[in-house]
């Protein structure tokens, strides 16, 4: 089986990146969101993008055209699955909403099909359970900001098989990613170490050990990170790192339950770039408040 159509559901930031690495690969993509404003939002997201990586020498016009070309946007999951090769769901970690999205996708999609999940923290057997085709489902987690980070973890459930675990591999690749495979394990590898540092951050700053552009400033400088880990919850949304440390906490004990501070940051609403303020306060275009 050859993939060629990818169809990715959810157009918040995961999904629209997801969407935007498929379509610069070559791959016709179609983006499925409930919304209309997130769709445009998605579509010109990756316009902006893809200007960008040509002003930047990143892209060729050619490239940058070939990428809209293959980029389109749906409202109706039933439709748009009908000729996919690949669906990756990239929706919040909600159990719920993740079953009704494999679901639909699973009774509607060809035979053929692949079904992978963006998940950070969900078990793919769980997830498989959900599907008449468990051997046809596995984890495909990227990573934020898609078009920059090179990692894609690939985890198999209990009945995953070797097939699918190879064609998603070679999609990534594809994508220019590297792939790194995980046995089954709440967290996985990534999430774990993130999830740790990210709460870690947030005692920290409610204990008062540093300020919180201080505490970023330290680990990207004395530990080589690329981004602090409060801007990255910034980025991630607080309520999905909440989410995360929940479901951690839930699975694999006590250290990783969530700091009373990131609590009160998401009852606030203050749950990072995607409302216009988190741990940092941000613009209409999502660029930091500079102090």
């Amino acid at each position: 089986m050859t993939i060629s159509q990818i169809v990715v559901v959810g157009a918040g930031v995961m999904g629209r990146g997801i969407a935007y690495v498929s379509a610069l690969a070559g791959f016709h993509t179609i983006v499925v969101d409930v919304s209309e404003q997130i769709l445009q939002q998605a579509y010109q997201h990756a316009k902006e993008t893809a200007e960008k990586g040509v002003d930047r020498g990143k892209l060729s016009v050619e490239e940058s055209l070939n990428l809209l070309n293959h980029l389109h946007t749906s409202s109706n999951l039933e439709t748009a699955v009908v000729d996919a090769d690949l669906i990756i769901e990239a929706v919040p970690e909600k159990r719920n909403l993740k079953q009704q999205i494999l679901e639909v996708a699973d009774t509607h999609a060809p035979k053929h099909a692949i079904l992978a999940s963006n998940t950070s923290t969900i078990s793919p057997t769980e997830l498989g359970s959900y599907t008449k085709r468990p051997d046809q489902l596995a984890v495909m987690h990227f990573f934020n900001p898609v078009h920059k980070m090179r990692l894609v973890e690939i985890v198999r459930g209990l009945e995953t098989s070797d097939e699918t675990v190879r064609m998603i591999g070679e999609t990534a690749e594809k994508m220019g990613k590297e792939t790194v495979e995980v046995n089954e394990f709440p967290g996985f590898v990534t999430s774990r170490i993130s999830a740790l540092v990210g709460n870690e951050a947030f005692h920290m700053l409610q204990e008062g050990v540093a300020s919180a552009e201080d505490i970023d400033k330290a680990i990207r400088l004395g530990l080589n990170y690329p981004m602090g880990p409060l801007e990255l919850g910034d980025l991630v949304g607080l309520d999905a790192r909440l989410n995360n440390l929940r479901y951690l906490h839930e699975t694999l004990g006590e250290k990783y339950r969530p700091a009373p501070l990131l609590e009160q940051y998401v009852k606030a609403g203050r749950i990072g770039r995607k409302a216009g303020k988190g741990v940092y306060d941000y613009t209409a275009d999502g660029e930091m408040v500079k102090k």
